[in-house]
């Protein structure tokens, strides 16, 4: 196996958090490929990790089995950083003769990744493909666009809420099992502790605020025909929103210091002993360890409306896809399935903490690791994706929602028209993507 340049940059884990792209690039021209050859040397980009030589590990021996089995190939694999993935993957497409065979990308990338005809059409494969009859329907949802598959999961990541233990013993509370008592859990441990945030919450945080419009059986954005129109504005968006924005303030987590924090920020607050509550991944769990709350803390679904329910989750991670321009049709396709097989990702867990696409390996990690149960429970529940729209790289790129958050909670804007002028921003978006 050949290893090329394996780019040390130091960028954050957010691919489990549904990465958008964040740069355009003009409509590809031609990308599909001349002929399927059958040995030579398959290119592949995968994303630079914090803390990247446990996923290497695993790859590596993915790769070498791969290589064992199909003489006369040979297996690149370069790993690239995730901030500057959108620029080198879109440029890949414009073109073909430097672009590598396989990609893995963020999953709300799909739809933008194949209107610019970057991504090959493997739903032939993916449907003859034994293992993926166990795949997550979410996780499925993932890699489709319309009625076609343009990739296979490579893992998915959701969100749940952390709280103290300490705290909660000391004031004599119970985790909350509604919205509405988890507003008024934060706002009351806010009281009895000033120094702490009730529940860490962010402006910029968008993938946290989904799970409140969601529950009140609102909509990023409907679908009809194809064509896409935003659902932002809706009565029970605005309730979601209401309930989101109702957390800023000097009650819980003052809007001068949380309007601008995004996901990272409200795990760090929490991990560091700043908030006594925070929304956070699966992902965020080393990083939890890693603080001063490490042994004082455990994790829950994040409650829905109706008490005892759990609020849809969005459902982040990544998938590997073979680009349309390969000239290893075929052989791209058996990598991408080695790549994201039941073994490897049983083994990307056990590495890397990263949650299995298929049920069943799902099922056996969380039997294995105790604090993967919430998480699992919050899938199981009924995640929720982003609109399988191209323009949503656009969307969420142009910071639409948080935007609109803080226009809320500083007070420029009330929720009726902050959503309004979400929802035209958003529709234009839609119409320009066609």
């Amino acid at each position: 196996m050949k290893l090329s340049a394996r780019i040390a940059a130091p960028v954050a884990a957010l691919v489990l958090a549904g990465l958008t792209a964040t740069a355009c690039a003009p409509q590809t021209s031609d990308t599909s490929a001349k002929g399927d050859e059958k040995s030579g040397t398959l290119r592949v980009w995968l994303f630079q990790e914090v803390g990247n030589k446990p996923k290497e590990k695993v790859v590596d021996d993915a790769v070498a089995a791969f290589e064992k089995s199909h003489k006369g190939t040979e297996v690149e694999i370069e790993y690239i950083p995730v901030d500057t993935r959108a620029q080198r993957i879109k440029a890949a497409f414009n073109d073909p003769k430097s672009a590598p065979d396989l990609i893995e990308y963020g999953n709300s990338d799909t739809a933008g990744y194949v209107k610019d005809g970057g991504l090959a059409d493997v739903t032939t494969e993916f449907g003859a493909w034994e293992e993926a009859k166990d795949t997550d329907p979410i996780a499925k949802q993932s890699v489709t666009v319309g009625d076609k598959v343009y990739g296979a999961p490579f893992f998915v990541g959701v969100r749940a809420l952390y709280y103290r233990t300490d705290v909660f013993e000391e004031l004599g509370i119970e985790p909350p099992k509604s919205q509405a008592e988890l507003i008024s859990t934060a706002k009351k441990v806010r009281k009895a502790k000033p120094d702490l945030y009730g529940l860490a919450v962010g402006g910029a945080y968008t993938y946290g605020a989904m799970p409140f419009i969601w529950s009140h059986g609102g909509e990023i954005a409907g679908e009809t025909g194809g064509t896409y129109k935003s659902g932002i504005n809706s009565e029970k968006a605005r309730k979601g929103i209401e309930a989101y924005t109702s957390l800023f303030g000097d009650d819980n987590c003052p809007a001068a210091k949380c309007a601008s924090m995004g996901g990272n920020a409200t795990v760090t607050a929490f991990a560091s002993g700043k908030a006594a509550m925070a929304i956070g991944g699966d992902f965020s769990h080393a990083a939890v360890e890693a603080g001063s709350v490490k042994g004082k803390y455990a994790v829950v679904p994040l409650p829905g409306v109706a008490p005892n329910s759990i609020a849809p989750a969005f459902a982040g991670g990544n998938n590997i896809g073979v680009l349309k321009s390969s000239s290893h049709r075929t052989l791209a396709v058996e990598l991408m399935k080695s790549l994201t097989s039941k073994k490897t990702q049983a083994e990307m867990f056990d590495a890397m903490g990263f949650l299995p696409t298929y049920t069943d390996v799902l099922d056996n990690a969380a039997k294995k690791q105790p604090f993967v149960a919430p998480f699992v429970q919050t899938l199981g529940a009924g995640a929720k994706f982003v609109p399988a729209s191209p323009a949503w790289g656009q969307i969420d790129a142009s910071l639409v929602l948080p935007t609109m958050f803080q226009e809320i909670v500083s007070g420029r804007k009330d929720v009726a028209q902050a959503s309004d002028d979400a929802a035209k921003k958003m529709d234009a978006a839609f119409t320009d993507a066609g």
